[in-house]
């Protein structure tokens, strides 16, 4: 399989892209990306998309979150340790209390660079580039920190690699084995009433463990977890050059991560973005918003995947909680009676993001809860699998979004509102997510 040229993919429309002022230097930063080593190994990319097609069956459930936009000053050990825990105990409230697998991938290691509705931003008078993601540029509103910087292409490589060391560090050393289900728990979530009942399903799992262990069953699993990378495919400089010919297969694999998805905003058919996915053997994820018709839905699926591979294809609805029932419906219904093999998961969060009279941008608890709702309700209708959820949250007590059980209000945002795009779930919001979705998987 042939991978279209950066120029053939430039000739396509450069939609979302920063602009360089200096060619030389992109092109000197492009050259050392395409000799950098993988991130990721084209089996690991197969090994997910399997695990995909066994959600495409409805025989497993896909957890996927993590930062709206990670940053390279995030890139420490507690952070990332952080996001982790708090998707493994989404992860083991979803196995343990509605009884299905859960295949877990983290929006991190790559999510550094993001889609804007305007190239600039005013402040008293004063424009500048708007803020594209630490891949792009910086978040200080200055020129200098505004600058388009190929430079950090590079950095976004060596922050990536860094991330996922420490990921494969902790899934493989210990700390995500299933005996330590009490220790992820340990500090302020206890004293909410989603940590009680944490601890309460804890409980229930140690002394599972405890009987299997004393009847001479221990499996492998139990001690280790098998964890996924994932990030929007924005940056078409950066995943090209990060786009290898695999030596066992002789295919194209974007070993940038395991699994990438294109956004609401570049997922036009004959754009550049589908085009180069169209291509690598990665499993995709595909944004669908309130505009998407069902016959655009099923144009991608033919141009992703015409072979129609279980597992290759995640649709991420993205309508809003007052959209989600009746856009979603025909969309789904028309797919679903094509045959096509995809994964549909709901994302919660970009269709509610609303503007707080304290001008933070936020999200109400409730309203992301209503999408997610509907996305099941929806599904029940049309007989389809429920298949996971996209959600943007972050393992530290932050208070970016309004409602859940800690009752944040638009008061409250102030005090850790820490997120440099996006509002993202603090981890107890986190955490009751998980639960309401668990009760509502036990009725799927």
């Amino acid at each position: 399989m042939t991978i279209p040229s950066l120029e053939d993919l430039n000739a396509l429309g450069r939609v979302q892209q920063p602009t360089y002022g200096d060619p030389a230097a992109v092109a000197s930063a492009v050259a050392r990306l395409r000799n950098s080593p993988p991130l990721v190994f084209a089996g690991e990319c197969d090994d997910l998309t399997a695990k995909l097609a066994a959600v495409t069956r409805g025989e497993a459930f896909l957890l996927q979150g993590g930062d709206c936009a990670e940053t390279f000053a995030g890139v420490t050990a507690d952070n990332v340790k952080n996001k982790l825990r708090v998707l493994l105990q989404m992860a083991v409230v979803l196995t343990y209390a509605a009884s299905v697998p859960v295949v877990k991938v983290g929006r991190l290691a790559g999510q550094y660079a993001k889609p804007r509705s305007s190239d600039t931003e005013t402040r008293n008078g004063v424009t500048l580039p708007a803020y594209r993601g630490d891949s792009v540029n910086g978040f200080d509103f200055t020129a200098e920190a505004r600058r388009h910087d190929p430079q950090r292409l590079l950095d976004t490589y060596n922050n990536s690699a860094a991330t996922l060391n420490l990921v494969r560090a902790f899934t493989t050393g210990g700390y995500a084995d299933l005996r330590e289900v009490h220790s992820w728990n340990t500090d302020f979530v206890q004293d909410t009433v989603a940590g009680q009942k944490y601890e309460k399903l804890a409980t229930e799992i140690q002394r599972a463990l405890t009987f299997m262990e004393a009847i001479g069953a221990d499996p492998d699993e139990f001690h280790r977890v098998d964890f996924y990378s994932s990030h929007e495919a924005l940056l078409l400089d950066y995943e090209h050059a990060m786009t290898r010919i695999d030596s066992r297969t002789n295919l194209p694999y974007d070993v940038s991560a395991h699994m990438v998805w294109i956004g609401e905003r570049t997922r036009q058919i004959n754009g550049a973005h589908v085009e180069l996915l169209s291509k690598i053997q990665n499993p995709l994820g595909v944004k669908l918003g309130p505009t998407t018709t069902a016959d655009d839905a099923l144009a991608l699926a033919e141009k992703l995947n015409p072979e129609n591979i279980p597992g290759r294809l995640t649709f991420i609805t993205r309508f809003g909680a007052g959209k989600i029932r009746e856009g979603l419906q025909p969309v789904l219904e028309k797919v679903a009676a094509s045959g096509i093999a995809a994964n549909w998961i709901c994302d919660p969060m970009h269709g509610n993001t609303f503007e707080a009279s304290s001008g933070y941008k936020t999200r109400r608890f409730e309203d992301v809860m209503e999408e997610v709702q509907g996305f099941f309700d929806v599904h029940r209708a049309v007989g389809t699998w429920p298949g996971g959820l996209h959600v943007e949250l972050t393992g530290d007590d932050v208070t970016e979004c309004i409602g859940g059980g800690e009752l944040i209000d638009e008061a409250d945002l102030a005090n850790r509102y820490e997120s440099v795009c996006d509002p993202r779930l603090s981890r107890v919001q986190s955490l009751e997510m998980a639960f309401l979705v668990a009760d509502m998987l036990r009725k799927a």
